[in-house]
C-alpha cells in the first residue's frame, strides 16, 4: 500500500473523531474558511503561488475585472478610451477610492503598480514592452502610449491568475519587484489584519469601511459589484485534510476550498453541506525543471522526462478514482479550450516503456547526476504528484534527492538560483488554474525569456518567437494553427511538463449563500 493510500484511509478514520476546537462558525458576522495552504507570502508580484492570488483579490483591486463569461468589465477604472488608431488608451479611475490606509488612490499609484507587474508577468511584460510611455495626466487619469495597436489591453488589466495587476500606493509599488513588499495596503473590500496573522496557523481579514463597490453590473468573478456581507473573514491553516473535513462537518468551519478527493463522498452525503465545483476551467498539473543546472540543463534529458510520464497515473494519484474529477491527455493548451490540440502528442500519450526512457537518458548523458526533488507536505495534491514522480525518477533510474517540506519553504526555495547543492533545486511540481493556460500571453509557464521566466529560467527563443506571432495573428484560425506550432515545440524545448488536468470541488455549508463561480472569493458570499 503506498504512503498517500495509507494516509488516506487514517484521514478517513480521523473523521470519526471530534474536530478540533477552533471555535463555532455560528457568529453571522464571521465567515471561517480553510485555504488550501497556509498564506506564507502576501505579495501577489512575488509569487505565482494560488494562496495568495485568493489573499490579494481581497485586499487588493484592479483596474479592470473579468465577469462570469471572462470578458474584461472595468472595475476600479470609471471607464477606458482608445483614440482612433488604438496606440493612446486613457483611463479614468472612479471617484472616492481610498487605501486602507486612508489615502487617495491616484493614477501614480496604478502607474508605479502596473509598472512593477509589468517586470514579472507574462501579459504585463507583453503590454509593457509595447508601451512607448504610461504616464499619470492627472491624479484620476492614466494614459499609455502605445508602439503599436493592442486590443488586449483591458484583458491585460484584467488578469485574475498570477501575476495579477492589482494596485497599491506608489511607495510600496516602487519596490523592486523580484523583493517581496511586506506590508499589506490595498484598496480592496477587506483589510488586512498584519497584528493577527499567526504563521502556519491563521490569517485574518476585516471588512473595508471605506471601500466603494462598483455600481451597476452583476457580480461575477473578479467584475461587478464586490459587495462585502461579513464584518470579518477567518483562514485557518488546518494542513491535515481528514482534521479540515471535521471540523466543517460540526460546523467549526464554513468552507473547506480543497477537500481531499477521497473524502468528497462521506461530504456529499451530509445534508448540511454543498460539495461543488465551482472553478469549471480546472487545474492542470506541471513539473518545472530547473534550466540552469545540471541535469535539466540538458533538453535532451528534459524531453527524455516525457516519455516517462504516465498522465493518468499522475491524475488518479491527485483525484482518485473518480475519472469525471480528472483527464489525461493534456498538452499546453487546456483541453476545451479554443487552442487545445493533438499536435504532438504523441510524446504523452503513446505506451510507456521504462527501457526506451533509460535508453534515451543514456544517450542523452545522464550520468547519475543528483536530481533535488521539492516535495510539498501540507498540499494533498501537490503531494500526490510528488510522491509519483519520485518513484517515476527512481524507476527510470534517476539519483533522486526527495526533499520534504511545506509549499511556503518551496515557494521561496524555489526563487533560487544556486546550484542544488547550494540551496538550489532541479525540479518541483505545482498546479496551474486552467485560465492561465488559455492563450500563450497569459500562460507563464510558457515563456522562454531567460532570467525574466518563472523559476525555471528557460531560454527558448523559438517558442518566444512563436507567441509573439500568435498575438499578430489576424484571427482565430490563424493563432489555433501557431498555437499547435508552440505546442510542437514545447515538447522540444520542454520548458515544463504536463502531467494532466484535475478539476477540484469545494465544500461549504449551506448556510453560506452567493458563493459565486469562480476561485475562493468572499464578496456577495451571505450565512442564512
Amino acid at each position: 500500500m503506498s504512503t498517500r493510500r495509507r494516509f488516506i484511509q487514517l484521514g478517513a478514520a480521523a473523521l470519526a473523531l471530534p474536530a478540533p476546537h477552533i471555535g463555532r462558525a455560528a457568529d453571522k458576522s464571521v465567515l471561517k474558511f480553510v485555504p488550501q495552504a497556509d498564506l506564507a507570502v502576501v505579495d501577489p508580484i512575488w509569487t505565482t503561488a494560488t494562496v495568495t492570488r485568493n489573499h490579494a483579490f481581497m485586499v487588493y483591486d484592479t483596474l479592470f475585472g473579468q465577469d462570469e463569461t471572462y470578458k474584461a468589465q472595468p472595475q476600479m477604472a470609471e471607464g477606458a478610451v482608445a483614440d482612433a488608431d488604438g496606440k493612446v488608451w486613457t483611463i479614468k479611475l472612479r471617484d472616492g477610492l481610498v487605501f486602507h490606509d486612508g489615502a487617495r488612490v491616484l493614477a501614480r499609484d496604478c502607474v508605479a503598480s502596473l509598472k512593477r507587474w509589468g517586470k514579472r508577468d507574462s501579459f504585463g511584460q507583453t503590454l509593457l514592452g509595447l508601451t512607448d510611455e504610461l504616464t499619470a495626466v492627472d491624479d484620476r487619469t492614466l494614459q499609455f502610449r502605445l508602439k503599436k495597436p493592442f486590443p488586449l489591453l483591458p484583458d491585460a488589466l484584467a488578469k485574475m491568475t498570477a501575476f495579477m495587476p492589482v494596485i497599491m500606493p506608489e511607495r510600496l509599488a516602487n519596490t523592486d519587484a523580484f523583493t517581496q513588499v511586506t506590508e499589506v495596503v490595498g484598496s480592496g473590500p477587506f483589510r488586512f489584519v498584519a497584528a493577527e496573522r499567526q504563521s502556519g496557523s491563521r490569517a485574518v481579514y476585516e471588512k473595508f469601511a471605506g471601500y466603494i463597490p462598483r455600481s451597476g453590473g452583476v457580480p461575477g468573478r473578479t467584475a461587478g459589484p464586490k459587495i462585502v456581507n461579513f464584518d470579518r473573514v477567518e483562514w485557518h491553516t488546518l494542513p491535515d485534510p481528514a482534521t479540515a473535513a471535521a471540523a466543517l462537518q460540526s460546523g467549526e468551519m464554513d468552507w473547506v476550498e480543497q477537500p481531499l478527493p477521497d473524502l468528497l463522498p462521506m461530504l456529499a452525503k451530509n445534508p448540511a453541506i454543498e460539495v461543488a465545483i465551482k472553478e469549471t476551467t480546472g487545474a492542470v498539473a506541471i513539473m518545472r525543471m530547473n534550466h540552469l543546472h545540471p541535469p535539466f540543463d540538458n533538453p535532451a534529458i528534459r524531453r527524455a522526462i516525457l516519455l516517462a510520464i504516465d498522465q493518468a497515473e499522475f491524475m488518479e494519484a491527485v483525484g482518485g478514482p473518480d475519472k469525471s474529477l480528472w483527464r489525461p491527455g493534456v498538452g499546453v493548451f487546456p483541453p476545451g479550450t479554443p487552442l487545445a490540440s493533438d499536435a504532438g502528442m504523441e510524446v504523452l500519450n503513446g505506451p510507456r516503456d521504462v527501457g526506451k526512457v533509460k535508453q534515451a537518458l543514456a544517450a542523452a548523458g545522464y550520468n547519475g547526476e543528483k536530481v533535488v526533488l521539492l516535495g510539498v507536505t501540507d498540499l494533498a495534491n501537490l503531494k500526490a504528484e510528488c510522491e509519483v514522480a519520485n518513484e517515476m525518477l527512481m524507476r527510470i533510474g534517476m539519483n533522486v534527492d526527495y526533499q520534504a517540506m511545506d509549499w511556503g519553504t518551496v515557494v521561496a526555495r524555489r526563487a533560487k538560483k544556486e546550484p542544488p547543492a547550494q540551496g538550489g533545486w532541479n525540479c518541483f511540481f505545482t498546479g496551474w488554474a486552467g485560465l492561465d493556460m488559455f492563450d500563450p500571453v497569459g500562460h507563464l509557464s510558457l515563456r522562454g525569456n531567460g532570467a525574466n521566466a518563472w523559476p525555471g529560467w528557460p531560454v527558448a527563443p523559438k517558442i518566444e518567437a512563436l507567441r509573439d506571432a500568435w498575438i499578430e495573428a489576424p484571427d482565430l484560425a490563424a493563432q489555433k494553427a501557431i498555437a499547435a506550432e508552440i505546442q510542437k515545440q514545447v515538447f522540444e524545448d520542454v520548458p515544463y511538463a504536463p502531467l494532466g488536468q484535475y478539476f477540484q470541488p469545494t465544500a461549504y455549508r449551506k448556510t453560506l449563500t452567493g458563493v459565486l463561480a469562480s476561485f475562493p472569493t468572499f464578496w456577495n458570499v451571505k450565512r442564512v
